[in-house]
């Protein structure tokens, strides 16, 4: 268990996912990015889990393009006056949320804001 009371987790997720060509090019960026330029910036990212974790954890169960809209909106939410605090990728997608309209995955942030 962390400070916060969550669950201590693994630097990425480990569960099962098809390896598929856009999952591994989408995870292979954000694990660059998590060997090069996260340590440079140090330690800054205002949720749990931090964003390259929930972007990893995103496209690895969601693809890429889920994954990846996921991911934009979570960065977008991390800004001056965004929110802080737990926020887990959502494990299943809701049927509304559709491939063809993106905007969207923008409510998977706002079930953990009590909006």
């Amino acid at each position: 268990m962390c400070e916060s009371g969550h669950p201590a987790a693994s630097r990425n997720w480990q569960g099962p996912f098809r390896k598929t060509p856009g999952r591994l090019l989408g995870l292979g960026f954000i694990r660059a990015y998590q060997l090069t330029f996260s340590s440079l910036i140090g330690q800054s990212c205002r949720h749990l889990p931090t964003c390259s974790e929930y972007g990893y954890e995103a496209i690895a169960r969601h693809g890429l393009w889920a994954g990846g809209f996921l991911t934009l909106f979570r960065v977008g939410r991390c800004g001056p006056g965004g929110t802080s605090g737990f926020d887990p990728v959502p494990e299943l997608l809701e049927p509304r949320w559709r491939w063809y309209l993106p905007w969207r995955y923008l409510e998977a942030g706002r079930r953990h804001d009590g909006a």
